[in-house]
């Protein structure tokens, strides 16, 4: 049944398939989030190294306000972050039933305040940083922290840095000539199975931008809408399945 399927996804015992499930899904609504947050304010807020990068230079520059405003974004997508560490220990100290569905109904709700304020909080900002940014940094946070708290910081996905330089090292060791394959003499394997889950994240990233952005550009922040309901499909499951305690 979908609705077993779904529970699978965020069940407190975990499986490698359901950690890929969960992460290609996870990469999709954040490649989305990224792609169509640039169109909406010219910024990308999925990953912090751009971010940091550019609050360094503002700072030799002189550009202080600018510096500030990344400092800002960096402050809310650890406090996105810190939100999921906290949920979820709460979550498991009352030995609840999911103890992930807390985090995935917020990001929920804050896409859902972004499909239906985003475009008023547009002209708002705090130290020449919109709005909009702060918000989405802080869900890309909470989301990020989730996917490596469930699957023991083995899958990331709001960004694709590390997946590609995996990429390149099963792709490398996938090349090499073992010219002899002496027991006693290192031999080269790729993971295949890695590369495989790698490329699957890494694609999923892509085909969410394309989707993010296409959105973005036909429909504008009420695209964001669609991105929330597998979020709330997911954090819903477990306790809609039968035998469900009320």
């Amino acid at each position: 049944m979908p609705i077993n399927y779904l529970a699978r996804l965020t069940s407190r015992e975990r499986t490698a398939s359901a950690n890929v499930h969960l992460g290609i899904v996870l990469a999709f609504i954040a490649g989305a989030l990224n792609a169509g947050g640039f169109l909406a304010i010219g910024q990308y807020t999925s990953h912090m190294t751009g971010i940091v990068s550019s609050a360094a230079d503002n700072l030799v520059l002189g550009n202080v306000g600018l510096a500030t405003a990344a400092a800002l974004s960096l402050c809310s997508f650890v406090a996105g972050a810190a939100t999921t560490a906290l949920l979820v220990n709460h979550a498991r100290r009352r030995s609840a039933r999911n103890i992930y569905s807390a985090p995935l109904q917020l990001e929920a709700a804050l896409l859902l305040a972004f499909g239906f304020a985003g475009a008023s909080l547009q002209h708002h900002e705090i130290i020449s940083i919109s709005l909009i940014a702060i918000l989405l940094c802080f869900t890309m946070g909470l989301q990020n922290a989730l996917v490596t708290k469930i699957s023991n910081a083995e899958i990331r996905t709001t960004h694709i840095t590390g997946l590609v330089t995996d990429i390149g090292i099963e792709i490398g060791k996938l090349i090499y000539w073992n010219r002899r394959r002496d027991v006693s003499l290192h031999v080269v394997l790729a993971n295949r199975n890695r590369l495989k889950v790698q490329a699957a994240l890494a694609s999923s990233f892509f085909a969410g931008g394309v989707g993010g952005a296409l959105g973005f550009k036909h429909a504008g922040f009420y695209s964001t809408i669609l991105l929330a309901l597998p979020l709330v499909a997911m954090s819903l499951a477990s306790s809609l399945q039968p035998g469900a305690p009320d």
